[in-house]
């Protein structure tokens, strides 16, 4: 359980960055960081939503 919650802390973090690197690279006219950018944070919202329906899995077992 701790490990599951040490993941999710690491993708909210992530997404986070994502989130403040979209805005930085949109005020400095940088646009392939904005893509890099909003497919790493696609990637940890997938992960993340990923994690959480596991979670649901496992407190339904339970």
């Amino acid at each position: 359980m701790g490990k599951k919650i040490a993941l999710n802390v690491f993708y909210n973090l992530g997404l986070i960055v994502s989130i403040f690197g979209i805005v930085w690279g949109y005020n400095n006219t940088k646009y392939l960081a904005i893509a890099l950018f909003v497919a790493t944070a696609a990637f940890f919202l997938y992960l993340k939503l990923k994690l959480v329906k596991e979670m649901r899995e496992n407190l339904k077992r339970k």
